[in-house]
């Protein structure tokens, strides 16, 4: 075996954008994330530029008041005189909380908001999904799923792909389309499309979201953290009515619901969100930057999160500051050179705050969290120096 290939499918030569600085490691997030896939999963690049580069420079483009219209004509098509006439997916963070509120209060709507739990809120979490409701003046339902199922799902997620998160986004990608069947609420509103951060780039084109991902497969071929579900109820004293909130909806109910990216008809600008949030919900940045980045208002509300960044930064070579860099580059708020100051300056840092919560939360030590890692740490990307410590081969 080559001493240098490449896990999950990865590229093996690292290339960095030449307008961003995200490289080429960073997965398509439609693909699956699977242990060691030959499939190639790295994003597109064209001509040593990242597809969502290169959107970003055709949104300048785009005719945003025609864009607009289009959405007026459709939520004219759900209003109703009375009750819900749509879903909004959302933890009260900068991004829900715009959409949320701007579709009541400035395009006529009476959306019910939905909320999948965190794993563990933090302080400033908390405070920003109340006051979504009390400040920004709008209606929610939590749901806080079975915590001994989702411990022990978010345990196998980790250390059998090494994605702590997955469970947390099957259910938050879930809950809207299954609150919506059970008010007879037709239409679904997210954010921005995740596409515009670097999946490939056709996938802007479209405002509605696939809904393959909420049809239903045969109950014995679903799998959550690489164990399949009967497995999982044989060996750990569950039943398949405990999973009922992963579970996607019949192929029957999902079709009559759409589901529509708001980000598609506005302009999406995630620090513009943050400025409208902050005025109009109470929302409120952290009083310290995010451990692995600079930035102190993006996906503050659960301690879990910054696990989510670390471990994609031992698997794809890619940390959170990398990620947040990159999307202010394209929005124009810093340069690349500022950017890569940054990514230097913060990418690697191991989030300490929360990690006692996230061993205790897992059952594991820290000797097993470290060699679970270690473990993952694909040879192409990783190599020891002569004091044994791991470093990158090739950064920015």
């Amino acid at each position: 075996m080559k001493k240098n290939f490449s896990l999950y499918g990865l590229p093996e030569e690292v290339k960095f954008c030449k307008s961003c600085v995200i490289s080429n490691q960073r997965p398509d997030s439609v693909v699956e994330f699977k242990n060691i896939d030959n499939k190639k999963i790295g994003i597109n690049f064209d001509k040593e530029e990242c597809e969502a580069c290169k959107y970003a420079k055709i949104k300048e483009k785009i005719d945003w008041e025609k864009r607009e219209n289009e959405l007026t004509k459709i939520l004219s098509k759900y209003k109703k005189k009375n009750g819900y006439d749509c879903v909004v997916p959302g933890s009260g963070g900068k991004d829900s909380a715009f959409t949320a509120h701007i579709l009541k209060y400035k395009y006529g709507m009476n959306p019910l908001t939905v909320t999948w739990a965190p794993h563990l809120y933090t302080q400033i979490g908390w405070e920003n999904f109340s006051n979504w409701m009390h400040k920004g003046g709008l209606d929610n339902i939590l749901f806080t799923p079975n915590g001994k199922l989702h411990r022990l799902l978010t345990k196998l997620a980790f250390e059998n792909y090494l994605h702590p998160f997955q469970p947390f986004i099957i259910g938050q990608r879930i809950i809207g389309p299954k609150i919506a069947q059970k008010f007879n609420i037709p239409l679904v509103i997210y954010g921005e499309n995740q596409a515009e951060y670097g999946n490939r780039i056709d996938e802007n084109y479209n405002p509605l979201m696939n809904i393959k991902f909420f049809s239903k497969e045969e109950k014995d071929q679903i799998s959550f953290g690489g164990v399949n579900v009967n497995h999982i109820i044989k060996n750990y004293n569950f039943n398949l009515s405990d999973f009922e909130p992963y579970l996607p909806l019949e192929k029957e109910s999902i079709q009559s619901i759409k589901v529509f990216y708001l980000g598609y008809f506005l302009k999406w600008d995630p620090q513009e969100c943050y400025y409208y949030a902050s005025k109009n919900t109470g929302f409120k940045s952290n009083t310290e930057r995010t451990e692995g980045s600079y930035s102190k208002y993006s996906s503050i509300d659960d301690k879990i999160d910054p696990f989510h960044y670390y471990t994609t930064y031992i698997k794809f070579g890619l940390g959170r500051a990398s990620y947040d860099a990159a999307q202010e580059i394209r929005n124009g708020k810093i340069t690349r050179e500022e950017g890569k100051i940054l990514v230097k300056k913060y990418d690697s840092e191991f989030p300490k705050k929360y990690f006692e919560d996230f061993l205790e939360y897992i059952s594991i030590d820290e000797e097993k969290f470290k060699s679970i890692v270690d473990s993952f740490r694909s040879p192409h990307l990783w190599s020891k120096d002569q004091s044994n410590n791991w470093i990158l081969k090739k950064s920015l």
